[in-house]
């Protein structure tokens, strides 16, 4: 795997983004298809439905979301730094950014998908902003420091729902369930009127999660400031070391979590403890993950690592491809399949989605830079429009020996 390409950007990077997509449609899919799918089912659900939810909570959810949350953050130092490199003020750059962001994650929120991850972002970048000044030490503290508190807090929720309420049982789920299934196999009013009504509880839950978002935005602000990926994104030897190191931590905590959130095999009550041991574990696990791509990659697999880096390239369209596909399948909008589906055929679905996507964004990026949706972003960003063919890299722009850039 190369570590630049002519454009300068660190193809790590878009590499990981690529992969975390595959992650995201996993759980957003579950999420999509159904108000019982993400615990294998309703009542009478079968035993492969249930393992397929189980293990995707052990190991893939928040893991994923991360990652992205890492990455986002990372690319913020970067972003900064092409606004200096070109002479630009950041602020005004990064505030048109944050409010593209805001619009599209709207838009997403309301259409397709109330669970939308963007709006929160647009936040939490401003937040970022008033907080890039901080040194890697005092951003990876904070962010330590916000994962303990948001642990603790979860934790301590927990405790009291186990020990002063009773679980949730089908019978008292059943009526909720019915109403949401009879809004999403309406037609194009009642699937958006869904959507709406939901907010303020999907708000709320972002809300609540917040912290652990911004943490490892800090994570990443604090890694692109000492440039970890450029460093030690081809380090064999250090990236080994993370995944013996996280590796056992984050799948003893996702066996954790997926025990107490996936409905077995302890009861709802259980559900925040299990959040606060994932919150605690993820970190981990994520990073794991990536290093462990990178070294599988960079060894055997080159020509997989393009695809991904292509995928990477336009995650934003990716991403909300994902929801239009997901949305047509599962509401009114198109096929109404709404619980209508086990797990392990929705995540078997998610493949074949997924492979679509490699396969459609490594032939698109062949024959120009941006994505759909990352061409409207550029252009909102530096108040121009963008054009997607690549442009030639003269000697005076090319980057020197051993950088890499973003443009």
């Amino acid at each position: 795997m190369t570590s630049g390409g002519r454009d300068g950007r660190v193809r790590e990077l878009d590499v990981l983004r690529g992969f975390a997509l595959f992650g995201i449609l996993l759980v957003n899919a579950q999420l999509m298809a159904g108000p019982y799918t993400g615990f294998g089912g309703g009542p009478g659900a079968s035993v492969a439905d249930r393992v397929a939810a189980w293990l995707v909570t052990a190991l893939v959810s928040t893991k994923f979301y991360l990652l992205f949350s890492f990455l986002f953050g990372y690319s913020f130092v970067l972003q900064e730094r092409s606004a200096e490199r070109a002479g630009a003020a950041f602020a005004p750059r990064h505030l048109r950014r944050v409010i593209a962001l805001l619009g599209i994650g709207l838009a997403h929120a309301v259409l397709l998908y109330p669970g939308d991850i963007l709006t929160l972002y647009a936040a939490l970048a401003l937040v970022l902003y008033g907080l890039r000044g901080l040194s890697p030490r005092a951003a990876s503290r904070l962010a330590a420091g916000l994962v303990l508190g948001l642990a603790a807090v979860l934790l301590a929720y927990g405790v009291l729902t186990v020990v002063y309420t009773a679980p949730l049982t089908p019978q008292a789920y059943a009526p909720y369930a019915a109403d949401t299934v009879a809004a999403y196999r309406g037609g194009a009013v009642s699937v958006p009127a869904e959507h709406v009504r939901e907010l303020p509880s999907a708000f709320g839950t972002a809300l609540l999660y917040a912290p652990g978002k911004l943490a490892a935005f800090l994570a990443g602000l604090a890694a692109a400031r000492v440039g970890l990926v450029e460093r030690r994104g081809r380090d064999r030897a250090w990236l080994r070391r993370v995944v013996v190191r996280g590796l056992p931590v984050g799948l003893a905590g996702g066996v954790v979590s997926a025990c107490c959130c996936a409905g077995r095999p302890l009861d709802s009550r259980w559900f925040p403890v299990g959040e606060a041991v994932a919150v605690l574990t993820g970190p981990a696990l994520a990073a794991s993950y990536a290093c462990g791509l990178l070294l599988v990659l960079d060894a055997v697999r080159p020509a997989a690592a393009r695809v991904l880096a292509a995928a990477g390239r336009m995650a934003l369209t990716h991403y909300l491809g994902q929801s239009l596909v997901l949305a047509f399948v599962f509401t009114g909008y198109g096929l109404g399949l709404y619980d209508r589906l086990g797990t392990a055929v929705v995540l078997l679905g998610c493949v074949l989605l997924y492979a679509a996507q490699l396969a459609a964004g490594a032939r698109l990026m062949a024959r120009t830079r941006y994505g759909p949706a990352e061409l409207l972003l550029r252009a909102v960003t530096r108040g121009t429009a963008t054009r997607g063919r690549p442009e030639p890299v003269s000697g005076s722009s090319r980057p020197s020996a051993g950088v890499r850039r973003v443009p």
